[in-house]
């Protein structure tokens, strides 16, 4: 089957083949022919199987006919974040070069005022995130009874994020004749019941069992320790035929002292996650793209539905914390037709999370060791478990000296008369006897304590 075969105009075939495709993929084959028919769909589909295009070549030619008015977009695309809602406004760019259909971005961390003015000139196509968009919305600034087709677009990630309740705000301020379009790559309850509630007899479409994994990446556990794993790292990336890789971390400290880490060993490296600016991060991809930089060094934020071609490796310097996030993670490489290998360094800590990762997909992900054990005077101070603890810190060594310390002995002072803590010890006088006596000498008795009684 060719684009050809799907219904659309010369234009859009003409920019579909500027980009370099020349067939869909399953989810384009079955969503495109729907959603030109104007029907409601929901499409459950892994990421990397050109889920994008699937609905963008459709609105295309949808709005091709029709008038934009201020402040009143006829379409509406929501994103859970930056960097997808980025994505799709690229998308649109490219198969609609040969349109003259009007766009504007919708995202936190820009500004405000050019986003503004753009609506007040009426778009055809509104990319939004959910939080910027009901920012605009209770400002006045924006009005939704023109927008005649909605994209809810990686619905399962909108559910972990908690923007569920504005999806749903959102939807009751639509026109209630609308179409709309649901693309979530699983279909837990909750969004079973949003397609339910604002989805009028939708065409469902599944191309591939949810949680597997794309047959053309090569998967690898890396047997490591914590203290090991940048070395553990470093050699893989030394030793594999690595064009272009993303790293993924659990945590953002970890990406920046991860990128510093393997800048500082002469790679090529950036990094993206939550704590950086719009801009700073959309910068950091870009590099990434030209090929300024072959490595990225990422949080979760970029593990769902960016589109970078050419990513040939994916490391999981982290084994992450949800098995899906697993599927979305390695599915940065193997990308349309491509083969790509995703290598995963695990520890003993991580036994759980690998048995919930080979539990969702299916399958045993083949271990090897580590691949060179890193030497003392090579590898970096490492933070974290593996950390010898202190002297007395930890539990094992109270209980390792406890018998080897012998118990202080209770001062029976009068709390008023012990000594303060950095003072040294008050002592009491000595008792003067002296040699012989003199007229200055001590004339008392002598103190019981010695023994014996004296007298002059």
């Amino acid at each position: 089957m060719t684009f050809a075969d799907l219904g659309l105009s010369d234009e859009l075939l003409r920019a579909v083949s500027d980009a370099g495709y020349s067939e869909p993929t399953p989810i384009q084959q079955q969503a495109i022919p729907p959603v030109l028919m104007m029907r409601d769909l929901i499409g459950i589909a892994q990421t990397g199987t050109g889920k994008t295009a699937s609905f963008v070549l459709p609105m295309i030619d949808i709005l091709a006919h029709g008038r934009s008015r201020a402040r009143m977009p006829r379409s509406l695309i929501l994103e859970p974040t930056r960097e997808l809602a980025a994505q799709v406004s690229e998308n649109f760019e490219k198969y609609g070069k040969y349109h003259k259909l009007s766009m504007a971005l919708l995202i936190g961390g820009v500004n405000m005022s050019d986003q503004v003015a753009a609506l007040e000139k009426g778009v055809d196509v509104l990319i939004a995130t959910p939080g910027r968009l009901m920012d605009l919305f209770g400002r006045g600034k924006i009005l939704l009874t023109g927008c005649s087709l909605l994209v809810i677009d990686e619905a399962d990630r909108m559910l972990d994020m908690g923007f569920i309740p504005d999806i749903e705000e959102i939807c009751t301020k639509l026109p209630r004749e609308r179409q709309t379009l649901l693309f979530s790559a699983t279909m837990p309850p909750p969004i079973k019941k949003l397609a339910d509630k604002f989805l009028s007899n939708p065409k469902q479409i599944e191309v591939a069992r949810v949680g597997t994994t794309n047959a053309s990446i090569e998967q690898k556990l890396v047997h490591t320790t914590s203290r090991g794993k940048r070395e553990t790292l470093r050699q893989l990336l030394k030793s594999e035929n690595v064009r272009t890789a993303i790293i993924f971390c659990n945590r953002k400290t970890t990406v920046r002292e991860l990128a510093a880490s393997l800048q500082r060993h002469g790679f090529a490296a950036g990094q993206i996650h939550g704590d950086m600016e719009q801009p700073e991060r959309l910068r950091e991809l870009d590099r990434f793209k030209a090929g300024d930089i072959n490595i990225l060094v990422a949080s979760d934020v970029a593990a769902r539905g960016l589109d970078i071609k050419g990513v040939s490796h994916v490391f999981n310097f982290d084994a992450p914390w949800h098995p899906d996030d697993y599927v979305h993670r390695i599915g940065r490489t193997g990308r349309a037709g491509a083969t790509g290998a995703a290598f995963t360094l695990i520890t003993a800590d991580d036994a759980e999370a690998i048995e919930n990762i080979e539990k969702l997909t299916g399958q045993s992900i083949p271990r090897i060791g580590s691949v060179e054990t890193p030497s003392a005077a090579t590898e970096e101070p490492a933070r974290g478990r593996d950390r010898k603890p202190k002297r007395g810190k930890g539990s094992d060594n109270r209980e390792r000296h406890s018998e080897a310390r012998e118990p202080r002995p209770r001062d029976e002072r009068p709390r008023d008369e012990r000594p303060r803590r950095g003072e040294p010890p008050r002592r009491e006088p000595r008792a003067h006897i002296p040699d012989e006596p003199d007229s200055g000498g001590w004339n008392g008795p002598i103190p019981a304590f010695l023994g014996v009684t004296l007298t002059r």
